[in-house]
Order: structure tokens, then C-alpha cells, then sequence
């Protein structure tokens, strides 16, 4: 029988893990092909990371993978080979991306995003031997380790923030891809604005739609996106939607008395966004990292986590982040509510 694992012990460093991180690189949705090591003599864990659209440096995401991945590689020692989506990808060239790191030895290799999906479930069955990780979706084979977020319990703390935010009764909600996964994002965070005030209104809207992921490597997009929502008169606007949130919190910050809610990283402390921080709400941290190096860890000590790990509210899966000080004064509400989630007082909805 397939064991369903419990978070580690380090989820009680990942407040602080994700208040120290940093972003590099660009947002280019172009095919990376990146390698370091800090072991030359064969030790440590061989790290195969098969990114979505945007890779390493799209101050979101993907960032927090790389985050939990760069933590194991610093303990362990090793190494990291990074390949990063294209907006373009077919099926084929993701089940190649990580055929590629399989031939080559890597292991363990995760897939980050739910788009790896099919591709894995067909890599993994070819590569028993290879423990493989997959980021936001389910895959049902015996070396797969399926890491899942409740992402709609902590949008539901975010629409709560907002609720209790806005001086206009009008928020918004940017989603990158109109996908499944996403709507869970819009779907908590809708009820929680109007669990907390049906009257507040909410716009909702989506950058890409499909197969078509450039919603979420597109900040002109979300700018743009943002913009049209601040204009028809919100003055606080969520977006789930990797980089291109980049381009919404950039428009937000230029709107007075407006706020933006981030999403996966504190993007409060991201040095990129730095500029436009004192906009920035609080973010919904997903806290992939912890995830991530939860698994590497378990390949590492030899004893793989197979089967779905889910990280939840209860066990600080996803967070609202405190930084800038800027919800302090509703945080009783807002433990309040997050107490009841946990509770099974309150039940999230996973579609709008």
C-alpha cells in the first residue's frame, strides 16, 4: 500500500527560509539548459529540475521550487540540472525534458507544475529505478511523489484581507491559465471576499486559456490586466499567475491607495520587486520549497516519499505572509478565519 507522508520537521523553518529568498535571472520563457555542482568527488544528490514556463527567476513559482532544491543541494552536496519549459512545448518535449535528465542519472527529478503530468506518468513507468517528483498534480506510479497544496484555503485568507481592505468594495483576480488548478486560486479567494462582505464586488480574469501557458510568463499581460481592473475601479487585486503577476503588482504600485496580493513567494521580499513593496499587500505563500526539499531529502536519506503528500492550511502548506507590517491590523480576523478553515468550520470551495 502506498503511504501517504506527513510534513517534515521542515516546515517549521519555512517562514523563515522563505523571508531570506532571492531571485535571479530572467523571465524569458525560452528552453534553459543550466548546470552547477558543489561536489566534485561524486557525493551528495544528482537534482534533475524540469521547470514551467518562466524557470528560475520569475520571482514566484518556480522560484520557491528552486528555493527548496538550492537548500538540499547546500546540505547535501551535489548537484542541479535545470531545463526549463517553453510556451510552446508539446507533450513530446516535455516527456523528453525528462527522459533527458533520466537517461543522464538524475535523481531525484522534479516536475514543476502541473503540465508534467502526462509526461511523467509515462517517464517514471520507463524509469523505475529513478524516484521522480511532480509539483501540483497527481501522478498514480509507485516511484512518483505527488506534491499537492491546498492553494484554495489559503486564497480564501487572501480574499478575507481583501475584504477587509478595500476602501471601494471592489477587488479583482487575475489567473494566468483558466486551468483547473488556478480556479482554486479564484475560487477561495471569491469566497472568502464574500464570506466577508458579499457586497464587495469582484473581477475576475484569466491570460491565456488551455494548452496556451504564456498567462503565466507574460507581465505585460498582467499589467495590462491589472490596469483595466483599476480603471473600472478595484483597488485591491490578487493575481495567481507566475511572472505575469510581476506586471500586475508593477501596475497596482502605480495606482494611489491600491493594493496587491502576491502569490507562491513573500513577494514583499523578493529584491525585484523591491520597488513596488510598499504596494504589495501580503502574499499567498505556497510554500513549494518546503515540498520540494522534503522529497530530495527523503531520496537523499533513502527512504523516497511515494503517493500524495498534500500540504494543507493546518500544517502551514500555504500562508499568508506578514511582511511590511500591512495586515497586522486584521490578523485577529484573519486567525479567526483561518482557525475555522482548519477546524472544517468553514469548507473552501476548489471551483468558482
Amino acid at each position: 500500500m502506498r503511504r501517504v507522508a506527513k510534513l517534515s520537521a521542515a516546515c517549521a523553518a519555512t517562514a523563515a527560509l522563505a523571508l531570506s529568498a532571492t531571485a535571479c535571472g530572467s523571465t524569458s520563457s525560452e528552453n534553459n539548459d543550466k548546470s552547477s555542482s558543489s561536489s566534485s568527488d561524486g557525493k551528495g544528490v544528482k537534482i534533475g529540475l524540469a521547470f514551467d514556463v518562466g524557470g528560475r527567476g520569475d520571482r514566484s513559482f518556480n522560484d520557491s521550487a528552486a528555493r527548496g532544491a538550492d537548500k538540499a543541494k547546500s546540505e547535501f552536496g551535489g548537484e542541479i540540472k535545470e531545463l526549463t519549459a517553453k510556451t510552446s512545448d508539446t507533450e513530446a518535449d516535455r516527456e523528453q525534458r525528462l527522459s533527458d535528465l533520466a537517461q543522464a542519472g538524475y535523481n531525484p527529478i522534479i516536475g514543476v507544475g502541473y503540465a508534467y503530468s502526462d509526461s511523467m506518468k509515462k517517464v517514471a513507468a520507463k524509469f523505475p529505478k529513478t524516484s521522480f517528483g511532480i509539483v501540483d498534480s497527481v501522478v498514480d506510479v509507485n516511484n512518483v511523489d505527488s506534491i499537492t497544496f491546498t492553494e484554495e484555503q489559503g486564497s480564501y485568507l487572501a480574499g478575507v484581507a481583501a475584504a477587509l481592505k478595500t476602501k471601494k468594495d471592489h477587488v479583482g483576480f487575475i489567473g494566468g491559465v483558466d486551468v483547473p488548478l488556478i480556479k482554486k486560486f479564484e475560487a477561495g479567494y471569491v469566497q472568502g471576499v464574500h464570506d466577508t462582505n458579499p457586497k464587495i464586488k469582484v473581477e475576475t480574469q484569466y491570460l491565456s486559456h488551455g494548452s496556451d501557458t504564456s498567462g503565466f510568463a507574460s507581465p505585460d499581460k498582467g499589467k495590462e490586466a491589472a490596469q483595466g481592473m483599476l480603471d473600472k475601479g478595484a483597488d485591491v487585486i490578487y493575481s495567481a499567475a507566475g511572472s505575469s503577476g510581476n506586471g500586475a503588482i508593477e501596475a497596482v504600485s502605480g495606482a494611489k491607495g491600491t493594493w496587491a496580493i502576491g502569490v507562491d513567494s513573500d513577494q514583499y521580499n523578493i529584491p525585484g520587486l523591491a520597488k513596488y513593496k510598499d504596494s504589495i499587500l501580503t502574499s499567498m505563500v505556497k510554500n513549494v520549497d518546503v515540498g520540494v526539499y522534503d522529497f530530495i531529502k527523503s531520496v537523499h536519506d533513502g527512504k523516497p516519499l511515494t503517493g500524495v503528500n498534500s500540504y494543507s492550511l493546518a500544517k502551514d502548506g500555504v500562508s499568508l505572509a506578514t511582511s511590511g507590517g500591512f495586515i497586522d491590523d486584521i490578523k485577529a480576523k484573519l486567525d479567526a478565519a483561518k482557525q475555522k478553515i482548519v477546524d472544517g468550520g468553514i469548507k473552501v470551495k476548489t471551483t468558482p
